[in-house]
């Protein structure tokens, strides 16, 4: 494909120029690995897990988001493919961030939430499935930056009948 005519910016200094309305949010651009936890009651066990996180822009107030992520076994080498989402993170006036993320499992969240400092906090406002998707009801997320080449996530889950809980955690090492 050829290069497209407005490419994203995938840090604060590149062309296009980001939307003052991303101030609060420009340290989180760029390209980030790095790997985790994940437990919940329905499942057998804990498990380790990597994960790629892309934030990017385009000059407009909103932020593209891409994550991946895959099992790994007990010597840490890929297994198999794991979760896998997409989205936009709309900048508001004073931090407030409406985001939308779609997984390939059928969910699409679309959270509200606020950047603050070094942290950025979303919550469920909406949760739409598809027929044959698993019975999400809310989320948690949260992206701290505890600096500059360093972003630790966490996801609270409320799905299949259980109550809204820990369910994955990661240190994320910029790369890009």
């Amino acid at each position: 494909m050829p290069n497209p005519p407005y490419p994203d910016a995938h840090h604060p200094d590149e062309k296009p120029a980001p939307h003052p309305l991303l101030t609060p949010v420009l340290a989180l651009l760029g390209h980030w690995h790095g790997q985790g936890k994940g437990e919940y009651p329905t499942l057998d066990g804990d498990f380790a897990y990597a994960q790629d996180v892309t934030f990017s822009h385009d000059g407009r107030p909103f932020l593209h988001y891409e994550a991946r992520a895959w099992i790994l076994d007990a010597e840490g080498a890929p297994l198999r493919p794991a979760a896998r989402e997409s989205g936009w993170w709309r900048l508001q006036p004073e931090g407030r961030i409406e985001a939308l993320i779609t997984q390939p499992t059928g969910i699409a969240e679309i959270l509200v939430g606020t950047a603050t400092g070094d942290t950025v906090d979303l919550a469920t406002h909406e949760i739409a499935l598809t027929p044959t998707a698993k019975k999400v009801t809310a989320t948690r997320r949260r992206y701290t930056l505890t600096d500059a080449a360093t972003l630790t996530f966490a996801h609270d889950l409320e799905a299949v009948g259980q109550p809204l809980q820990h369910h994955l955690a990661a240190q994320l090492h910029r790369t890009g």
